[in-house]
Protein backbone atom coordinates (compact mmCIF):
# COMPACT_ATOMS: atom_id res chain seq x y z
CA UNK A 1 0.00 0.00 0.00
CA UNK A 2 1.62 3.30 -1.20
CA UNK A 3 1.12 6.01 1.04
CA UNK A 4 2.53 10.03 0.66
CA UNK A 5 4.70 11.06 3.10
CA UNK A 6 2.93 13.11 5.87
CA UNK A 7 3.52 16.72 5.90
CA UNK A 8 4.62 18.61 8.78
CA UNK A 9 2.23 20.47 11.29
CA UNK A 10 1.96 21.90 14.58
CA UNK A 11 1.17 18.98 16.92
CA UNK A 12 -2.13 19.06 18.81
CA UNK A 13 -1.38 20.96 21.85
CA UNK A 14 -1.85 20.00 25.41
CA UNK A 15 -5.23 20.94 27.45
CA UNK A 16 -8.63 19.77 27.59
CA UNK A 17 -12.26 20.51 25.73
CA UNK A 18 -15.82 19.73 26.61
CA UNK A 19 -16.89 16.64 24.06
CA UNK A 20 -20.37 18.18 23.70
CA UNK A 21 -20.94 16.46 20.46
CA UNK A 22 -20.75 12.79 22.40
CA UNK A 23 -23.65 11.73 24.41
CA UNK A 24 -24.14 8.71 26.82
CA UNK A 25 -26.97 6.00 26.64
CA UNK A 26 -26.98 4.20 30.07
CA UNK A 27 -27.19 0.04 30.36
CA UNK A 28 -28.79 -1.10 33.52
CA UNK A 29 -29.97 -4.15 35.00
CA UNK A 30 -28.90 -7.93 35.98
CA UNK A 31 -28.92 -8.86 32.25
CA UNK A 32 -26.90 -5.36 31.32
CA UNK A 33 -23.99 -6.88 30.53
CA UNK A 34 -25.62 -9.85 28.69
CA UNK A 35 -28.12 -8.10 26.81
CA UNK A 36 -25.36 -5.75 24.86
CA UNK A 37 -22.88 -8.40 24.70
CA UNK A 38 -25.26 -9.73 22.12
CA UNK A 39 -26.22 -6.44 20.10
CA UNK A 40 -22.69 -5.21 19.85
CA UNK A 41 -18.96 -6.46 17.94
CA UNK A 42 -16.96 -6.51 21.46
CA UNK A 43 -17.19 -8.86 24.19
CA UNK A 44 -18.76 -7.21 27.44
CA UNK A 45 -19.94 -10.36 29.18
CA UNK A 46 -15.84 -10.59 30.28
CA UNK A 47 -15.02 -7.02 30.25
CA UNK A 48 -13.64 -5.95 34.04
CA UNK A 49 -13.96 -2.73 35.05
CA UNK A 50 -10.04 -1.57 34.26
CA UNK A 51 -11.03 -1.51 30.45
CA UNK A 52 -13.18 0.25 27.93
CA UNK A 53 -14.08 -1.35 25.00
CA UNK A 54 -14.52 0.80 21.40
CA UNK A 55 -17.61 -1.43 19.33
CA UNK A 56 -20.16 -0.86 16.99
CA UNK A 57 -23.88 -1.72 16.90
CA UNK A 58 -24.50 -3.00 13.21
CA UNK A 59 -27.38 -4.25 10.96
CA UNK A 60 -28.51 -7.49 9.75
CA UNK A 61 -26.11 -6.46 6.57
CA UNK A 62 -23.41 -5.68 9.17
CA UNK A 63 -23.23 -2.19 8.28
CA UNK A 64 -22.49 0.09 11.01
CA UNK A 65 -25.24 1.84 12.54
CA UNK A 66 -23.13 3.28 15.20
CA UNK A 67 -20.10 3.14 17.05
CA UNK A 68 -19.65 3.53 20.72
CA UNK A 69 -16.79 3.62 23.57
CA UNK A 70 -18.56 1.41 26.22
CA UNK A 71 -17.49 0.79 29.74
CA UNK A 72 -18.73 -1.00 32.98
CA UNK A 73 -19.55 1.37 36.03
CA UNK A 74 -20.62 -1.56 37.78
CA UNK A 75 -21.80 -5.44 37.59
CA UNK A 76 -24.71 -4.08 36.54
CA UNK A 77 -24.58 -0.65 34.56
CA UNK A 78 -22.84 0.06 31.53
CA UNK A 79 -22.53 3.32 29.46
CA UNK A 80 -22.00 3.72 25.88
CA UNK A 81 -20.36 6.67 24.17
CA UNK A 82 -21.50 8.23 21.02
CA UNK A 83 -22.59 10.81 18.50
CA UNK A 84 -25.42 13.06 19.76
CA UNK A 85 -26.64 13.12 16.61
CA UNK A 86 -27.39 9.74 15.95
CA UNK A 87 -28.38 8.85 20.04
CA UNK A 88 -32.12 9.15 19.45
CA UNK A 89 -32.04 6.26 17.03
CA UNK A 90 -29.79 4.12 17.78
CA UNK A 91 -31.23 4.04 21.79
CA UNK A 92 -34.98 3.45 20.02
CA UNK A 93 -33.56 0.68 18.22
CA UNK A 94 -31.42 -1.26 20.98
CA UNK A 95 -34.12 -0.87 22.87
CA UNK A 96 -36.60 -3.46 20.50
CA UNK A 97 -34.26 -5.91 21.33
CA UNK A 98 -34.35 -6.15 25.18
CA UNK A 99 -37.57 -8.51 25.04
CA UNK A 100 -37.29 -10.20 28.73
CA UNK A 101 -33.99 -9.27 29.64
CA UNK A 102 -33.34 -7.63 32.70
CA UNK A 103 -31.98 -4.44 31.32
CA UNK A 104 -33.52 -1.22 30.95
CA UNK A 105 -31.80 1.49 28.34
CA UNK A 106 -31.91 5.17 28.74
CA UNK A 107 -30.43 8.46 27.65
CA UNK A 108 -27.88 10.04 30.46
CA UNK A 109 -26.12 12.75 28.70
CA UNK A 110 -27.42 15.07 30.96
CA UNK A 111 -26.01 13.18 34.03
CA UNK A 112 -22.73 13.35 32.70
CA UNK A 113 -19.83 15.51 31.16
CA UNK A 114 -16.88 14.59 29.04
CA UNK A 115 -14.14 15.75 28.68
CA UNK A 116 -11.04 15.42 26.27
CA UNK A 117 -7.76 15.75 27.66
CA UNK A 118 -4.20 15.94 25.47
CA UNK A 119 -1.08 15.46 26.45
CA UNK A 120 -1.32 13.68 29.64
CA UNK A 121 0.51 10.27 31.01
CA UNK A 122 -2.01 7.88 29.61
CA UNK A 123 -1.86 4.14 29.35
CA UNK A 124 -2.40 1.45 26.41
CA UNK A 125 -5.68 2.84 24.25
CA UNK A 126 -8.74 1.85 25.81
CA UNK A 127 -7.19 1.04 29.33
CA UNK A 128 -9.11 2.83 31.98
CA UNK A 129 -9.28 3.91 35.68
CA UNK A 130 -11.21 5.86 37.98
CA UNK A 131 -9.96 9.09 39.39
CA UNK A 132 -11.45 11.53 41.79
CA UNK A 133 -15.35 10.11 40.77
CA UNK A 134 -14.49 10.39 37.12
CA UNK A 135 -13.97 7.58 34.48
CA UNK A 136 -10.69 7.96 32.61
CA UNK A 137 -10.18 5.95 29.11
CA UNK A 138 -6.93 6.08 27.32
CA UNK A 139 -7.13 7.00 23.49
CA UNK A 140 -5.54 6.21 20.68
CA UNK A 141 -2.64 9.07 20.49
CA UNK A 142 -3.07 12.38 17.94
CA UNK A 143 1.11 11.70 16.05
CA UNK A 144 3.33 11.55 19.46
CA UNK A 145 0.71 13.15 21.43
CA UNK A 146 -1.22 11.21 23.93
CA UNK A 147 -4.99 11.52 24.79
CA UNK A 148 -7.94 10.58 27.05
CA UNK A 149 -11.02 11.06 27.28
CA UNK A 150 -12.99 11.54 30.99
CA UNK A 151 -16.49 11.19 32.14
CA UNK A 152 -17.38 12.95 34.68
CA UNK A 153 -20.52 13.27 36.40
CA UNK A 154 -22.57 15.96 36.33
CA UNK A 155 -22.19 18.81 38.79
CA UNK A 156 -18.86 17.44 39.74
CA UNK A 157 -15.25 19.72 39.88
CA UNK A 158 -13.75 19.51 35.98
CA UNK A 159 -10.27 19.45 35.22
CA UNK A 160 -8.16 21.98 35.72
CA UNK A 161 -5.91 21.67 32.68
CA UNK A 162 -5.41 24.35 29.71
CA UNK A 163 -8.33 24.96 27.66
CA UNK A 164 -8.18 23.99 23.65
CA UNK A 165 -10.00 24.64 21.11
CA UNK A 166 -12.50 21.97 20.41
CA UNK A 167 -11.35 22.36 16.53
CA UNK A 168 -7.93 20.77 17.71
CA UNK A 169 -9.17 18.09 19.22
CA UNK A 170 -11.44 17.37 15.90
CA UNK A 171 -8.48 17.26 13.96
CA UNK A 172 -6.39 15.48 17.03
CA UNK A 173 -9.36 13.02 16.79
CA UNK A 174 -8.62 12.42 13.27
CA UNK A 175 -5.00 12.33 13.21
CA UNK A 176 -5.92 9.17 15.27
CA UNK A 177 -7.13 7.35 12.55
CA UNK A 178 -9.82 6.21 14.41
CA UNK A 179 -13.28 7.31 13.27
CA UNK A 180 -16.60 7.21 15.27
CA UNK A 181 -19.77 6.96 13.46
CA UNK A 182 -22.09 10.15 12.69
CA UNK A 183 -25.62 10.30 11.13
CA UNK A 184 -24.18 11.15 7.62
CA UNK A 185 -22.31 7.62 7.38
CA UNK A 186 -25.05 5.64 9.25
CA UNK A 187 -25.47 2.12 7.20
CA UNK A 188 -22.14 2.60 4.65
CA UNK A 189 -19.79 0.53 6.38
CA UNK A 190 -18.90 -2.76 7.88
CA UNK A 191 -16.40 -2.47 10.28
CA UNK A 192 -13.32 -2.92 9.00
CA UNK A 193 -13.99 -0.68 5.98
CA UNK A 194 -12.81 1.51 9.29
CA UNK A 195 -9.89 -0.54 10.70
CA UNK A 196 -12.25 -1.53 13.58
CA UNK A 197 -10.87 -4.96 13.86
CA UNK A 198 -7.23 -3.44 14.46
CA UNK A 199 -8.23 -0.70 16.75
CA UNK A 200 -9.55 -2.72 19.16
CA UNK A 201 -13.16 -2.61 18.26
CA UNK A 202 -14.22 -6.03 16.92
CA UNK A 203 -13.95 -9.20 18.57
CA UNK A 204 -13.72 -12.07 16.54
CA UNK A 205 -14.08 -15.27 19.25
CA UNK A 206 -17.50 -13.36 21.06
CA UNK A 207 -20.54 -15.13 20.22
CA UNK A 208 -23.46 -13.92 17.68
CA UNK A 209 -24.68 -10.52 17.32
CA UNK A 210 -26.32 -8.25 14.38
CA UNK A 211 -24.63 -8.76 11.19
CA UNK A 212 -21.76 -10.85 12.78
CA UNK A 213 -21.70 -13.54 10.12
CA UNK A 214 -21.30 -10.21 7.71
CA UNK A 215 -18.24 -9.32 9.56
CA UNK A 216 -16.50 -12.50 10.11
CA UNK A 217 -16.90 -13.53 6.18
CA UNK A 218 -15.39 -10.15 5.41
CA UNK A 219 -12.54 -10.77 7.93
CA UNK A 220 -11.76 -14.74 7.04
CA UNK A 221 -12.57 -14.76 3.22
CA UNK A 222 -10.91 -11.89 1.85
CA UNK A 223 -13.94 -10.46 0.57
CA UNK A 224 -13.26 -7.27 2.04
CA UNK A 225 -12.50 -4.25 -1.12
CA UNK A 226 -12.17 -0.91 1.24
CA UNK A 227 -9.91 0.23 4.40
CA UNK A 228 -9.92 3.31 6.30
CA UNK A 229 -7.14 5.57 5.16
CA UNK A 230 -6.16 9.78 6.69
CA UNK A 231 -6.59 12.05 3.51
CA UNK A 232 -5.68 16.12 3.49
CA UNK A 233 -6.69 18.81 0.94
CA UNK A 234 -6.86 22.42 0.79
CA UNK A 235 -10.87 21.88 0.02
CA UNK A 236 -13.52 21.58 3.31
CA UNK A 237 -13.99 18.08 3.98
CA UNK A 238 -17.32 16.79 5.45
CA UNK A 239 -18.81 13.78 6.74
CA UNK A 240 -20.64 11.83 3.76
CA UNK A 241 -18.66 13.72 1.04
CA UNK A 242 -17.97 11.54 -1.47
CA UNK A 243 -14.35 10.45 -3.44
CA UNK A 244 -13.58 9.95 -6.68
CA UNK A 245 -11.02 8.36 -9.55
CA UNK A 246 -9.51 11.38 -11.84
CA UNK A 247 -10.75 9.23 -14.60
CA UNK A 248 -13.81 8.01 -13.49
CA UNK A 249 -17.20 10.23 -12.30
CA UNK A 250 -19.56 7.70 -12.32
CA UNK A 251 -19.14 5.56 -9.00
CA UNK A 252 -17.60 7.51 -6.27
CA UNK A 253 -14.31 5.21 -4.64
CA UNK A 254 -14.75 6.63 -1.39
CA UNK A 255 -16.00 8.19 1.50
CA UNK A 256 -15.03 11.02 3.75
CA UNK A 257 -16.34 9.57 7.84
CA UNK A 258 -14.77 12.25 9.47
CA UNK A 259 -13.35 15.45 8.93
CA UNK A 260 -11.70 18.39 10.60
CA UNK A 261 -9.49 21.69 9.87
CA UNK A 262 -5.76 21.03 11.03
CA UNK A 263 -3.93 23.57 12.46
CA UNK A 264 -2.19 24.27 9.25
CA UNK A 265 -5.41 25.21 7.73
CA UNK A 266 -5.70 22.37 5.40
CA UNK A 267 -8.73 19.66 6.09
CA UNK A 268 -7.89 16.26 7.47
CA UNK A 269 -10.31 13.15 7.46
CA UNK A 270 -10.76 9.72 7.94
CA UNK A 271 -11.96 8.11 4.55
CA UNK A 272 -13.05 4.93 3.76
CA UNK A 273 -11.54 3.86 0.21
CA UNK A 274 -11.91 1.42 -2.17
CA UNK A 275 -7.77 -0.33 -1.82
CA UNK A 276 -7.46 -0.64 -5.53
CA UNK A 277 -8.24 3.46 -5.81
CA UNK A 278 -5.92 4.45 -2.82
CA UNK A 279 -3.08 5.54 -5.20
CA UNK A 280 -1.00 8.73 -4.01
CA UNK A 281 -2.18 11.97 -6.36
CA UNK A 282 -5.64 10.09 -7.94
CA UNK A 283 -8.06 11.15 -5.52
CA UNK A 284 -10.69 13.95 -5.93
CA UNK A 285 -13.33 15.17 -3.40
CA UNK A 286 -17.08 15.05 -4.98
CA UNK A 287 -16.22 14.55 -8.28
CA UNK A 288 -13.32 13.70 -11.11
CA UNK A 289 -12.52 17.20 -11.06
CA UNK A 290 -12.53 18.17 -7.55
CA UNK A 291 -10.11 19.00 -5.52
CA UNK A 292 -6.79 17.00 -5.19
CA UNK A 293 -6.22 15.01 -2.23
CA UNK A 294 -3.20 13.56 -0.46
CA UNK A 295 -3.07 10.21 1.49
CA UNK A 296 -1.04 10.68 4.68
CA UNK A 297 0.27 7.21 6.86
CA UNK A 298 -1.73 5.73 9.30
CA UNK A 299 -0.69 5.83 12.97
CA UNK A 300 -0.98 2.27 13.25
CA UNK A 301 -0.49 -1.03 11.40
CA UNK A 302 -3.28 -3.29 9.91
CA UNK A 303 -4.43 -6.23 11.68
CA UNK A 304 -3.86 -8.38 8.59
CA UNK A 305 -0.33 -6.28 8.39
CA UNK A 306 0.60 -7.78 11.99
Amino acid sequence: MIIEAMHESSQLPSGTVALTHLGVIRVEGEDAAKFIHGQLTQDFSQLGQDQARLTAFCSAKGRMLASFIGFKRSATEILLLCNLDLLPATLKRLSMFVMRAKATLSDASGEFVIFGESGVASAAPWQMHQEEGATVIALYPAGNVARQIRVVPAGMQPPTLTPIAPELWAWGEVASGVAMISLPVVDAFVPQMLNYESVGGVNFKKGCYPGQEVVARSQFRGTLKRRGFIISGAETMQAGQEIFAPDDDSQPVGMVVQAAISPTGDYWAIASLQVAAARPGELRLNSNAGGILSLLPLPYQLLEDI
